[in-house]
């Protein structure tokens, strides 16, 4: 969110003319053809006016929601039914961790991971990371040990699949929300986690992190928590073994099969679970030991004995003959991690076991969508898409019709071909034989989960154009899958991004056979969304080279790629190369699909957003106005693009201070919601939320007030007293009150909003930030100087340690403290910052944005009143030749600085007339 400038006392320096109005802040969202996909002309923030402050501990009490203890975070895997405790394994990681060591599980029959450059793991954490080859159990451990932190009460326990970076990164944004993490705000994942890892670093709170399945050591490596105060420790789990996970006070601890003894017991236990332990005979030993002692295949096998009633004796007879023929299948070279034969082998034997099953072939073909996604787990709902029940269908015997799905049905009638409860059917007839975990009791995001290796052998065994065939379903199902509006189900957009990595990584070549497959595309919009701008453009500019390689350069996906790739160096604040590559965008569009088509229009609409962040608002306006007509040509003047790209152009009218144009526009915009979507849907509130700025700005204040009245009472009735959209409505209101004169009753309203906030967003957020500033301004305004001076030194340090120097609500900050030095009489101190802003926007901002000129209209009138008048007239002549080059001469802010500037010269000469 941006913090617009504080006016000062001469018109030269009214910095919020022709760029931000002094009026609360717009709130159009645009979607289709409008702007920036899924974002806004401007963002959505508490009062566009608002100043950055700080409110001094009398005037508002802190009145934080408590945090309930003990909590727990992320799924933790139920133990199998006969879980070894692995005694000799629990006793060394307990060594370790009393040591505070951070300990490796890694497997001596592990393959070194190659291409892994340069890791240095964080010193000093207590960390027990489990390696080992797949199959042997490692999460099975890692679980046991989150039951029992859970049992005894340890404050946070925090699950997460680490074999996808983002997915940590969404449970750590997640949990710091949770814990109330000092600097989480919600709005920024990146930024969220690492107020989580501050958090687990220096909490007094118990806790036990578990990180399971590292694949990539470089991504989880900046994630990897610490515990400066020893409350807490990582548990984490790898099939990597790589010697640099090691030293810097980490034991590597291997875990590899079972022993005998352990595999007996395991054997023995599960068949007594299932009422079947007469199966035990005396081949028993030697099935264990032809399983390799391998905790995985043990498990399909014990799955298989109990289901057919068959003794340790048949199944190893079985079991033999299936691996003698197993060369067919995975020839010895590529069994890379030497469990593999045992693995495919005792999937065979299931699988020919499920087709005895009615539902048997429809279950080997689920089995296979199931080895393409990620293994720790995907949405039951993915089993409801069309794309997912029609693949099932192929595989449907023709011959036989599925009992199931001709009951019901008249005879004579043509049945459904597979429907969902059928697929869900299938999954459970793989559960039965463990060829998967299906939990059915919920629709969880990852209610469906495959072990690695057996994923693997299930891919190893099928043929390549089936291969093709499974990935486009589950492809075409996780698009199926994916809500419109990720920001509201972040959990489960971040499972469905894993699935994505997982599908790409196992079918890549079957995934960009047609071209490439929307749900890449989808993948890296998500990212937008989620706020993640480090991942987006890294996930987005690898997207381009891609299709730029598979399509071409001309390709619409590789337009589509490189548009997305524009917006996420928005998201990152890289403005110039959003610019560059979207005029690129473009081109290409018009060249390839034509002016008027729907993505170039959107085109349009997304650069216009990126012009309007660079500060050049002419050209925005321009190709707003192009959008506009675009949308009322080729879709009609009702259509929803077209109106949204109504709102965006008067948004971009108030802001350059054509008010009059702003009305007539947002009036029209509200009227056709109104009449199209009726009174209460929340587009028809943001419109009239839109509309009472521009009233504000044009001296009706009594209308904008009485507007916003209207709009806070509609979202308190409609979405709560303590919706973010409510507190946002009720900053608006106080900012107009406060516009015209009614500052008591604006304080009064703007220490709820600020207490809101604090409450509901925390001390850190920048809404909160963003309430104080309106907060300081009507004190300001009621004669408290003081006060508002303190609050607005401390925003700056906070926004400085948030933010950072070079943030631009950093630069703000300062020019509205330089400010209120220069109203307080601290000249020397209000030039000393304003002569840092104005180098600090040159730098970071350029030369010719407007808060460039505005930083520089402010330093002009601090040197005027210094009395040192001619560096003031020099600056300010730069000011309005910059003005009227860019904005034109009758711009109010050109028109401002002008009249400011005949004043300055006309006194100069008067005093040159008087003195001689």
């Amino acid at each position: 969110m941006g913090f617009p400038w504080r006016h000062r006392g001469d018109d030269a320096a009214a910095s919020n003319q022709g760029t931000q109005p002094d009026v609360p802040h717009a709130e159009v969202t645009a979607r289709g053809g409008g702007v920036a996909a899924g974002g806004s002309i401007i963002g959505s923030a508490l009062g566009e006016n608002s100043k950055v402050t700080y409110i001094e501990q009398q005037y508002v009490s802190i009145n934080r929601r408590e945090v309930e203890w003990p909590m727990v975070i992320g799924t933790v895997p139920m133990l199998a039914s006969a879980f070894q405790p692995r005694t000799e394994l629990r006793n060394q990681v307990d060594q370790a961790r009393g040591h505070g060591d951070a300990v490796i599980l890694a497997s001596d029959t592990a393959k070194p991971e190659s291409g892994i450059q340069g890791l240095g793991w964080p010193q000093g954490s207590a960390a027990q990371v489990m390696s080992g080859g797949g199959g042997v159990g490692k999460s099975q451990l890692a679980a046991a040990y989150a039951r029992e932190a859970i049992r005894d009460g340890t404050d946070l326990v925090l699950w997460v699949s680490a074999n996808d970076v983002q997915q940590v990164i969404t449970a750590y944004a997640q949990a710091a929300l949770s814990v109330q993490a000092p600097g989480s705000t919600g709005e920024d994942q990146d930024r969220d986690a690492q107020a989580f890892l501050a958090w687990l670093a220096s909490t007094g709170r118990s806790w036990l992190v578990v990180l399971d399945d590292i694949t990539n050591l470089e991504a989880v490596e900046p994630w990897w928590p610490d515990s400066l105060r020893g409350t807490g420790w990582t548990l984490a789990t790898t099939r990597l073994n790589d010697p640099r996970l090691t030293g810097a006070r980490r034991a590597q601890i291997n875990v590899d099969v079972y022993s005998p003894a352990e595999a007996a017991a395991y054997l023995t236990t599960r068949l007594a679970h299932g009422a079947t332990a007469h199966l035990i005979d005396d081949q028993a030993a030697a099935l264990t030991e032809a399983l390799g002692y391998l905790p995985l295949a043990l498990g399909h096998t014990a799955a298989y004995m109990i289901r057919e009633q068959v003794p340790c004796r048949i199944y190893l007879e079985r079991f033999s003959d299936r691996a003698a023929r197993l060369d067919e299948i995975l020839p010895r070279w590529a069994d890379t991690e030497r469990y593999g034969r045992q693995i495919t082998t005792t999937l065979l034997l299931a699988l020919d076991a499920t087709d005895q099953d009615p539902l048997g072939p429809l279950a080997r073909a689920a089995l296979r969508i199931a080895a393409v996604l990620d293994p720790a787990g995907h949405p039951a709902p993915l089993w409801d898409t069309a794309a997912l029940t029609a693949y099932l269908a192929r595989h449907q015997p023709t011959s036989t019709p599925n009992p199931a799905v001709v009951a019901g049905h008249r005879r004579g009638t043509t049945p459904p071909l597979i429907t969902s409860e059928e697929a869900r059917a299938a999954l459970r007839l793989l559960a039965r034989y463990a060829l998967v975990a299906y939990d059915g009791s919920a629709d969880g995001h990852r209610a469906v989960r495959i072990h690695a290796l057996t994923a693997r052998a299930v891919r190893e065994s099928t043929l390549e154009d089936e291969h093709r065939a499974v990935t486009i379903a589950a492809a075409d199902g996780l698009v199926d899958v994916w809500p419109d509006l990720d920001e509201t189900q972040r959990e489960l957009a971040s499972v469905l991004r894993a699935n994505t990595e997982a599908l790409s990584t196992h079918a890549r070549k079957s995934i960009w056979a047609s071209g490439c497959h929307p749900v890449l595309q989808r993948a890296g919009k998500s990212l937008i969304k989620a706020n993640l701008p480090r991942a987006a453009l890294a996930y987005c500019g690898a997207m381009v080279a891609d299709c730029e390689r598979v399509l071409g350069n001309d390709h619409p996906d590789t337009l589509s790629a490189r548009s997305n790739h524009a917006v996420s160096y928005q998201l990152a604040g890289r403005t110039s190369e959003a610019i560059a590559l979207l005029e690129q965008v473009i081109a290409g569009r018009e060249q390839l699909l034509g002016h008027d088509h729907p993505d170039t229009v959107t085109a349009r609409g997304h650069l216009a957003t990126s012009y309007w962040q660079a500060g050049r608002n002419s050209e925005a306006i321009a190709l707003l106005e192009q959008v506009v007509a675009d949308c009322e040509r080729l879709l009609g003047n009702d259509h929803p693009n077209t109106m949204t790209a109504r709102a965006n152009l008067a948004v971009s009218y108030q802001l350059a201070g054509r008010t009059s144009e702003a009305i007539a526009l947002l009036k029209q915009v509200v009227a056709d919601r109104e009449r199209l979507l009726g009174h209460d849907h929340p587009e028809t509130v943001t419109a009239r939320a839109n509309l009472a700025p521009s009233y504000g700005q044009a001296g009706r204040a009594d209308e904008a007030i009485a507007l916003l009245e209207q709009v806070v009472a509609d979202r308190e009735r409609l979405l709560g007293h303590d919706h973010p959209e409510t507190v946002t409505a009720r900053a608006n209101l106080a900012t107009s009150c406060r516009q015209a004169g009614r500052t008591g009753e604006a304080i009064t309203m703007e220490e709820q909003v600020v207490a809101d906030c604090e409450r509901l967003l925390g001390n850190d957020h920048p809404n909160t930030l963003a309430a104080r500033a309106n907060l300081a301004t009507s004190y300001w305004q009621a004669g408290r100087s003081s006060g508002a001076i303190t609050m607005e030194e401390q925003v700056v340090a906070d926004c400085e340690r948030l933010l950072g120097n070079d943030h631009p609500d950093t630069l703000i900050a300062r020019a509205n403290l330089a400010v209120s030095y220069q109203e307080a009489g601290r000249a020397d101190e209000a030039i000393t910052m304003e002569e840092r802003v104005v180098a600090d926007c040159e730098r970071l901002l350029g030369n010719d944005h407007p808060n460039t000129m505005t930083a520089r209209a402010n330093l002009a009138v601090s040197y005027q009143e210094a009395g040192r008048t001619s560096e003031a007239i020099a600056l300010l002549e730069q000011v309005v030749a910059d003005r009227k080059r860019l904005f034109g001469n009758n711009h109010p802010s050109t028109l401002g600085a002008s009249n400011a500037l005949s004043r300055w010269q006309s006194a100069v000469d008067d005093l040159g007339q008087s003195e001689a």
